[in-house]
């Protein structure tokens, strides 16, 4: 070999060196998990509990910013357009990358070219809650109700474009049943109404019902996912009580901005997993009957597709548009 092509190949090696070097350093500094909502609700626990974990795992202080706003769209659309280098990082749900996407007039960032995704963390049922005193104790139960009076009853939901409320509005899609619905500021106030049977129905996370169904404030007639939830066994799926194929669920992951290198999305994908895996983390993901699916980052990629074609028929039909 000439010297010349001896100069080359080292330096070009010399080069493989530092590339993989300054991989392996990643991160060398502090990372923001963007959190785009409130703190406190079903996301930001999630945020948190894997956050302290990705730290340990990490090396580097993982630490969450709550940035609420526009239904999620504005932490989202921050993380969109921050530094692909993998210290800004976005806990997405399927309001900021299913739902925000197809009702928002005004589109902040698409939601599938402007991330890079790391993985699907957990999803988390939904479940169809009734007031005792309305006289059904089963999906259907509820069905011939509303059939018998299709401009009787109405349902509750934590606002128009919520998650919620297009799992009503998929029930009755699917069902062809009719209900109004009547939207609220949030979770809370639209429980407590129908708690005090003000309006009878309402989709909601199973984890901020579940407290009430054990206390027999409120009846719960399905879950909204493929299996029972392990906190709730004796209560059935829509699927199997009537209206197969009904899925719908909260879930939360982690996504990159775009171009993010490839060995640092793997580097979060793997803390992800370390984190999602430790027996501690698992029991308290438990507690709200959150199921790990800790996947690879291009599954996460396919689960976007789908959730938003699931999505897009629903929202048309429900004529959702929001500025």
């Amino acid at each position: 070999m000439s010297l010349l092509k001896s100069i080359a190949a080292a330096a070009v090696f010399a080069g493989l060196l530092a590339a993989g070097s300054a991989r392996a350093e990643f991160p060398d500094r502090m990372i923001t998990l963007v959190v785009p909502f409130a703190a406190g609700g079903s996301t930001d626990v999630v945020a948190r509990i894997i956050a302290q974990r990705m730290s340990t795992d990490l090396g580097q202080q993982v630490i969450v910013q709550n940035v609420a706003g526009a239904g999620g769209s504005l932490g989202a659309g921050n993380v969109a357009t921050a530094q692909p280098d993998g210290y800004t990082i976005l806990m997405g749900t399927v309001a900021t990358h299913a739902l925000n996407p197809l009702i928002l007039k005004q589109k902040p960032y698409d939601a599938e070219k402007d991330f890079a995704p790391v993985s699907l963390l957990v999803v988390v049922p939904n479940v169809l809650v009734v007031n005792p005193q309305l006289p059904v104790k089963t999906v259907p139960e509820l069905l011939a109700l509303l059939k018998a009076d299709p401009d009787k009853y109405a349902y509750a939901s934590s606002g128009n474009g919520t998650p919620l409320h297009l799992s009503g509005e998929l029930f009755k899609s699917m069902a062809g049943v009719s209900m109004q619905h009547v939207p609220y500021k949030g979770s809370g106030p639209a429980l407590n109404d129908v708690i005090a049977n003000q309006v009878p129905i309402m989709f909601d996370n199973l984890p901020s019902s579940s407290g009430h169904i054990k206390a027999g404030t409120l009846r719960a007639l399905a879950v909204t996912t493929p299996q029972r939830a392990p906190s709730f066994p004796d209560v059935p799926t829509i699927a199997e009580s009537g209206i197969p194929g009904y899925e719908t669920y909260t879930w939360n992951a982690l996504f990159a901005p775009a171009k993010t290198p490839q060995p640092v999305v793997a580097r979060l994908n793997a803390a992800a997993k370390v984190a999602m895996a430790d027996p501690a983390v698992a029991e308290r993901m438990k507690e709200f009957s959150a199921t790990i699916v800790a996947s690879s980052p291009e599954a996460l990629a396919a689960h976007v597709k789908a959730e938003i074609a699931k999505w897009t028929p629903v929202v048309k039909n429900a004529n959702v548009q929001m500025d």
